[in-house]
Protein backbone atom coordinates (compact mmCIF):
# COMPACT_ATOMS: atom_id res chain seq x y z
CA UNK A 1 0.00 0.00 0.00
CA UNK A 2 1.09 3.41 -0.87
CA UNK A 3 1.61 5.89 1.98
CA UNK A 4 -1.00 8.35 2.65
CA UNK A 5 -1.00 11.69 0.60
CA UNK A 6 -2.35 13.67 3.24
CA UNK A 7 -0.13 14.80 5.64
CA UNK A 8 -2.56 13.97 8.91
CA UNK A 9 -4.27 10.52 7.73
CA UNK A 10 -3.42 7.09 9.46
CA UNK A 11 -3.17 3.67 8.33
CA UNK A 12 -6.01 3.09 10.99
CA UNK A 13 -8.19 5.99 8.68
CA UNK A 14 -7.94 4.37 5.55
CA UNK A 15 -8.23 1.32 6.35
CA UNK A 16 -11.91 2.25 8.17
CA UNK A 17 -12.56 3.91 4.61
CA UNK A 18 -12.09 0.88 2.98
CA UNK A 19 -14.42 -1.28 5.18
CA UNK A 20 -17.34 -2.32 3.99
CA UNK A 21 -20.40 -0.59 5.23
CA UNK A 22 -22.75 -2.61 7.22
CA UNK A 23 -25.83 -1.82 9.43
CA UNK A 24 -24.38 -3.57 12.44
CA UNK A 25 -22.76 -1.50 15.04
CA UNK A 26 -21.33 -3.18 17.79
CA UNK A 27 -23.46 -2.24 20.83
CA UNK A 28 -20.48 -2.69 23.73
CA UNK A 29 -17.80 -0.68 21.84
CA UNK A 30 -16.23 0.22 25.17
CA UNK A 31 -12.61 -1.33 26.01
CA UNK A 32 -12.84 -0.83 29.29
CA UNK A 33 -16.72 -2.51 29.27
CA UNK A 34 -14.92 -5.36 27.30
CA UNK A 35 -12.15 -5.86 30.27
CA UNK A 36 -14.27 -5.65 33.27
CA UNK A 37 -16.58 -8.35 31.63
CA UNK A 38 -13.98 -10.29 31.27
CA UNK A 39 -12.82 -10.71 35.20
CA UNK A 40 -16.49 -10.19 35.88
CA UNK A 41 -16.57 -14.53 37.25
CA UNK A 42 -13.33 -14.19 38.96
CA UNK A 43 -14.12 -11.23 40.89
CA UNK A 44 -17.88 -13.10 41.46
CA UNK A 45 -16.08 -15.94 43.38
CA UNK A 46 -13.72 -13.44 45.33
CA UNK A 47 -16.45 -11.76 46.63
CA UNK A 48 -18.12 -15.15 47.69
CA UNK A 49 -14.85 -16.49 48.75
CA UNK A 50 -16.96 -17.77 52.10
CA UNK A 51 -19.22 -19.86 50.26
CA UNK A 52 -16.73 -21.07 47.51
CA UNK A 53 -14.47 -22.07 50.82
CA UNK A 54 -17.55 -23.89 52.16
CA UNK A 55 -18.21 -25.63 49.23
CA UNK A 56 -14.52 -26.85 48.08
CA UNK A 57 -14.68 -28.13 51.66
CA UNK A 58 -17.58 -30.45 51.34
CA UNK A 59 -16.03 -31.15 47.38
CA UNK A 60 -13.17 -32.33 49.04
CA UNK A 61 -14.71 -34.53 51.69
CA UNK A 62 -16.48 -36.07 48.43
CA UNK A 63 -13.26 -36.64 46.74
CA UNK A 64 -11.22 -37.96 49.83
CA UNK A 65 -14.82 -40.24 50.09
CA UNK A 66 -13.98 -41.78 46.69
CA UNK A 67 -10.26 -42.26 47.35
CA UNK A 68 -10.62 -46.31 47.12
CA UNK A 69 -12.41 -45.88 44.02
CA UNK A 70 -9.60 -43.18 42.73
CA UNK A 71 -6.79 -45.59 44.37
CA UNK A 72 -8.61 -49.05 42.80
CA UNK A 73 -8.79 -47.43 39.38
CA UNK A 74 -5.52 -45.99 39.38
CA UNK A 75 -5.11 -42.73 39.49
CA UNK A 76 -3.13 -42.35 36.57
CA UNK A 77 -6.02 -43.49 34.79
CA UNK A 78 -8.63 -41.06 36.05
CA UNK A 79 -5.93 -38.08 35.74
CA UNK A 80 -7.02 -37.61 32.06
CA UNK A 81 -10.67 -37.15 33.05
CA UNK A 82 -10.48 -35.25 36.34
CA UNK A 83 -8.19 -33.08 35.02
CA UNK A 84 -10.82 -32.40 31.34
CA UNK A 85 -13.15 -31.24 34.28
CA UNK A 86 -11.00 -29.09 36.72
CA UNK A 87 -9.65 -27.33 33.84
CA UNK A 88 -13.19 -26.31 32.36
CA UNK A 89 -14.49 -25.79 36.26
CA UNK A 90 -11.73 -24.02 37.75
CA UNK A 91 -10.79 -21.95 34.21
CA UNK A 92 -14.27 -20.73 34.03
CA UNK A 93 -14.52 -20.00 37.81
CA UNK A 94 -11.27 -18.60 38.40
CA UNK A 95 -9.27 -18.47 35.83
CA UNK A 96 -7.16 -21.29 36.43
CA UNK A 97 -4.05 -21.64 34.56
CA UNK A 98 -3.38 -25.56 35.94
CA UNK A 99 -0.47 -24.93 37.74
CA UNK A 100 -0.86 -28.56 39.47
CA UNK A 101 -0.23 -26.64 42.83
CA UNK A 102 -3.71 -24.85 43.71
CA UNK A 103 -3.90 -22.25 47.01
CA UNK A 104 -7.22 -21.01 46.10
CA UNK A 105 -8.81 -21.41 49.87
CA UNK A 106 -5.41 -19.76 51.03
CA UNK A 107 -5.86 -16.48 48.75
CA UNK A 108 -9.48 -16.14 49.24
CA UNK A 109 -10.10 -17.40 45.87
CA UNK A 110 -8.08 -15.32 43.64
CA UNK A 111 -5.39 -17.34 41.51
CA UNK A 112 -2.06 -15.73 42.07
CA UNK A 113 -0.93 -17.42 38.79
CA UNK A 114 -3.05 -14.55 36.85
CA UNK A 115 -0.56 -12.26 38.18
CA UNK A 116 1.55 -11.30 35.05
CA UNK A 117 4.68 -11.73 37.52
CA UNK A 118 3.39 -15.14 38.82
CA UNK A 119 4.08 -13.61 42.35
CA UNK A 120 2.83 -16.39 44.82
CA UNK A 121 3.54 -14.59 47.90
CA UNK A 122 1.88 -11.33 48.14
CA UNK A 123 2.35 -8.29 45.91
CA UNK A 124 4.60 -6.26 44.09
CA UNK A 125 5.54 -3.25 44.52
CA UNK A 126 3.84 -1.20 41.62
CA UNK A 127 -0.04 -2.07 42.69
CA UNK A 128 -1.42 1.10 41.50
CA UNK A 129 -3.41 4.00 43.41
CA UNK A 130 -6.60 2.19 42.30
CA UNK A 131 -5.55 -1.33 43.33
CA UNK A 132 -5.15 -1.99 39.64
CA UNK A 133 -2.14 -4.12 38.27
CA UNK A 134 1.17 -2.38 37.26
CA UNK A 135 1.83 -4.40 34.37
CA UNK A 136 -1.93 -4.74 32.92
CA UNK A 137 -3.23 -1.34 34.06
CA UNK A 138 -7.30 -2.41 33.84
CA UNK A 139 -6.85 -5.65 35.57
CA UNK A 140 -7.55 -5.52 39.75
CA UNK A 141 -4.71 -6.24 41.27
CA UNK A 142 -4.74 -10.44 42.08
CA UNK A 143 -2.97 -9.83 45.81
CA UNK A 144 -5.25 -6.69 46.67
CA UNK A 145 -8.43 -9.03 45.87
CA UNK A 146 -6.77 -11.85 47.28
CA UNK A 147 -6.81 -10.06 50.87
CA UNK A 148 -10.26 -9.00 50.45
CA UNK A 149 -11.32 -12.30 49.66
CA UNK A 150 -9.57 -13.69 52.61
CA UNK A 151 -10.92 -11.21 55.04
CA UNK A 152 -14.47 -12.68 54.07
CA UNK A 153 -13.17 -16.37 54.89
CA UNK A 154 -13.10 -19.01 58.08
CA UNK A 155 -9.78 -19.46 57.52
CA UNK A 156 -8.69 -16.45 55.84
CA UNK A 157 -5.21 -16.12 57.97
CA UNK A 158 -3.77 -18.78 55.79
CA UNK A 159 -2.64 -15.87 53.01
CA UNK A 160 -0.43 -14.82 55.51
CA UNK A 161 1.63 -18.43 55.15
CA UNK A 162 4.95 -18.09 52.80
CA UNK A 163 4.30 -20.35 50.03
CA UNK A 164 6.62 -22.76 47.72
CA UNK A 165 8.06 -21.89 44.63
CA UNK A 166 5.97 -23.26 41.64
CA UNK A 167 7.50 -26.37 40.40
CA UNK A 168 6.81 -26.42 36.91
CA UNK A 169 6.82 -29.87 36.48
CA UNK A 170 3.64 -30.23 38.26
CA UNK A 171 2.12 -27.87 35.10
CA UNK A 172 -1.15 -29.34 33.58
CA UNK A 173 -1.79 -32.02 36.29
CA UNK A 174 -4.52 -32.47 38.55
CA UNK A 175 -4.50 -30.61 42.09
CA UNK A 176 -7.61 -32.28 42.88
CA UNK A 177 -6.49 -35.73 42.91
CA UNK A 178 -2.80 -34.87 44.23
CA UNK A 179 -4.38 -33.25 47.76
CA UNK A 180 -6.85 -36.50 47.68
CA UNK A 181 -3.89 -38.37 47.66
CA UNK A 182 -2.43 -36.40 50.81
CA UNK A 183 -5.26 -35.95 52.48
CA UNK A 184 -5.48 -40.06 51.89
CA UNK A 185 -1.82 -40.27 52.85
CA UNK A 186 -1.96 -38.51 56.25
CA UNK A 187 -5.53 -40.38 56.93
CA UNK A 188 -3.42 -43.36 56.83
CA UNK A 189 -0.83 -42.21 58.87
CA UNK A 190 -3.53 -41.11 61.36
CA UNK A 191 -4.82 -44.27 62.02
CA UNK A 192 -1.47 -46.12 62.32
CA UNK A 193 -0.06 -44.07 64.61
CA UNK A 194 -3.42 -44.88 66.73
Amino acid sequence: MTPPAGGGVTQATIVKKAAPKSDYKPADVSPQRRVQRSYSVRLWAIRHSRLLEWFYARFADVFLLLHPLWKGLGYGRVEAPVKFVEKRVKGFMFDCRMCGQCILSSTGMSCPMNCPKQLRNGPCGGVRANGNCEVEPDMPCVWVKAWEGSRNMVKGDAILAVQKPVDQSLRETSAWLRVTARAAAEREQAKVAA
